[in-house]
Protein backbone atom coordinates (compact mmCIF):
# COMPACT_ATOMS: atom_id res chain seq x y z
CA UNK A 1 0.00 0.00 0.00
CA UNK A 2 1.15 3.40 -1.02
CA UNK A 3 0.08 5.52 2.20
CA UNK A 4 0.49 8.78 -0.13
CA UNK A 5 -2.49 7.63 -2.00
CA UNK A 6 -4.40 6.92 0.66
CA UNK A 7 -6.53 10.01 2.02
CA UNK A 8 -6.20 11.04 5.58
CA UNK A 9 -9.77 10.89 7.09
CA UNK A 10 -10.66 12.22 10.90
CA UNK A 11 -10.54 9.72 13.58
CA UNK A 12 -14.09 9.59 15.45
CA UNK A 13 -14.60 12.95 17.59
CA UNK A 14 -16.39 10.65 20.43
CA UNK A 15 -12.76 9.29 20.77
CA UNK A 16 -10.40 11.68 20.48
CA UNK A 17 -9.74 15.64 20.03
CA UNK A 18 -7.80 17.98 18.36
CA UNK A 19 -8.20 16.61 15.06
CA UNK A 20 -6.14 13.74 15.32
CA UNK A 21 -6.75 11.83 11.52
CA UNK A 22 -5.63 8.11 10.66
CA UNK A 23 -5.62 5.55 7.95
CA UNK A 24 -6.64 2.38 8.20
CA UNK A 25 -3.50 0.15 6.80
CA UNK A 26 -4.73 -3.73 7.72
CA UNK A 27 -7.62 -6.01 9.48
CA UNK A 28 -6.73 -9.54 9.94
CA UNK A 29 -10.20 -11.00 11.29
CA UNK A 30 -8.75 -14.53 11.95
CA UNK A 31 -5.99 -12.56 14.78
CA UNK A 32 -8.64 -10.10 15.38
CA UNK A 33 -6.24 -7.45 14.75
CA UNK A 34 -6.44 -3.79 13.16
CA UNK A 35 -3.11 -1.80 12.02
CA UNK A 36 -3.41 1.76 11.44
CA UNK A 37 -1.53 5.07 11.16
CA UNK A 38 -2.58 8.36 12.42
CA UNK A 39 -1.91 12.02 12.32
CA UNK A 40 -1.83 14.10 15.49
CA UNK A 41 -1.45 17.80 15.78
CA UNK A 42 -0.33 19.75 18.31
CA UNK A 43 -2.35 19.89 21.51
CA UNK A 44 -4.63 16.38 20.22
CA UNK A 45 -5.38 13.39 22.52
CA UNK A 46 -6.96 9.92 22.51
CA UNK A 47 -10.02 9.76 25.33
CA UNK A 48 -9.80 7.08 28.03
CA UNK A 49 -8.97 3.29 26.83
CA UNK A 50 -8.26 -0.19 27.95
CA UNK A 51 -6.08 -2.00 25.90
CA UNK A 52 -8.23 -5.36 26.04
CA UNK A 53 -5.15 -6.73 23.86
CA UNK A 54 -1.88 -5.62 23.38
CA UNK A 55 -0.45 -3.39 20.75
CA UNK A 56 2.49 -2.30 19.37
CA UNK A 57 3.73 1.19 17.72
CA UNK A 58 5.91 3.32 16.10
CA UNK A 59 6.38 7.11 16.49
CA UNK A 60 7.93 8.42 13.49
CA UNK A 61 7.34 11.67 14.27
CA UNK A 62 6.78 14.00 17.49
CA UNK A 63 6.17 13.42 20.80
CA UNK A 64 3.46 11.17 22.79
CA UNK A 65 3.00 11.68 26.22
CA UNK A 66 1.03 8.64 27.39
CA UNK A 67 -0.40 7.89 31.03
CA UNK A 68 0.27 11.71 32.10
CA UNK A 69 3.42 11.84 30.27
CA UNK A 70 6.47 11.07 32.52
CA UNK A 71 6.04 13.96 34.81
CA UNK A 72 3.10 12.42 36.07
CA UNK A 73 4.41 8.83 36.36
CA UNK A 74 3.39 7.69 32.99
CA UNK A 75 5.51 7.54 29.61
CA UNK A 76 6.90 10.69 27.41
CA UNK A 77 7.89 9.10 23.96
CA UNK A 78 9.74 11.07 21.68
CA UNK A 79 10.36 9.94 17.72
CA UNK A 80 11.47 7.36 16.51
CA UNK A 81 10.43 5.66 19.49
CA UNK A 82 8.91 1.65 19.73
CA UNK A 83 6.63 1.18 22.19
CA UNK A 84 4.74 -2.34 23.42
CA UNK A 85 0.94 -2.00 25.22
CA UNK A 86 0.47 -4.61 27.46
CA UNK A 87 -3.12 -6.56 27.50
CA UNK A 88 -5.10 -4.43 29.83
CA UNK A 89 -3.05 -0.93 29.97
CA UNK A 90 -5.14 2.19 30.81
CA UNK A 91 -4.60 5.15 29.44
CA UNK A 92 -6.34 7.91 30.77
CA UNK A 93 -5.54 9.60 28.04
CA UNK A 94 -2.57 9.97 25.43
CA UNK A 95 -1.36 13.27 24.65
CA UNK A 96 0.18 14.52 21.84
CA UNK A 97 1.90 18.33 22.49
CA UNK A 98 3.40 19.03 19.12
CA UNK A 99 2.46 17.70 16.01
CA UNK A 100 2.96 13.67 15.63
CA UNK A 101 2.61 10.83 13.21
CA UNK A 102 2.36 6.87 14.72
CA UNK A 103 1.63 3.63 13.53
CA UNK A 104 0.07 1.15 15.53
CA UNK A 105 -0.94 -2.55 15.35
CA UNK A 106 -3.95 -3.41 17.98
CA UNK A 107 -4.25 -7.07 18.99
CA UNK A 108 -8.00 -7.09 20.09
CA UNK A 109 -9.70 -4.62 21.01
CA UNK A 110 -9.75 -1.08 22.62
CA UNK A 111 -12.59 0.04 25.38
CA UNK A 112 -12.99 3.55 25.25
CA UNK A 113 -14.32 4.37 29.16
CA UNK A 114 -14.95 7.74 31.27
CA UNK A 115 -12.60 5.99 33.95
CA UNK A 116 -10.45 3.12 34.58
CA UNK A 117 -13.45 0.33 35.24
CA UNK A 118 -15.42 3.00 34.01
CA UNK A 119 -18.80 2.79 31.36
CA UNK A 120 -17.97 1.73 28.02
CA UNK A 121 -18.15 4.56 25.31
CA UNK A 122 -17.23 2.38 22.83
CA UNK A 123 -15.41 -1.08 21.91
CA UNK A 124 -13.69 -0.84 18.74
CA UNK A 125 -12.88 -3.99 17.38
CA UNK A 126 -11.00 -4.83 13.91
CA UNK A 127 -14.60 -4.91 12.47
CA UNK A 128 -15.40 -2.05 13.84
CA UNK A 129 -12.89 0.24 12.54
CA UNK A 130 -13.06 -1.42 9.41
CA UNK A 131 -16.78 -0.16 9.22
CA UNK A 132 -15.62 3.23 10.59
CA UNK A 133 -12.88 3.23 7.81
CA UNK A 134 -15.59 1.74 5.11
CA UNK A 135 -18.07 4.86 5.93
CA UNK A 136 -15.35 7.55 6.15
CA UNK A 137 -14.49 6.23 2.49
CA UNK A 138 -18.23 6.20 1.03
CA UNK A 139 -18.94 10.04 1.77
Amino acid sequence: MELDKVAWVPFPEALSAGGIRWKLLNVAPELGSWAAIFECPAGSSFNSHHHIGPGEYYLTKGKMEVRGGSEDGGDTVVAPAYGYEATSAFHGRTYFPVDSEFYMTFLGPLQFTDAPGGQTIALVTWDSAQAAWEASQAG
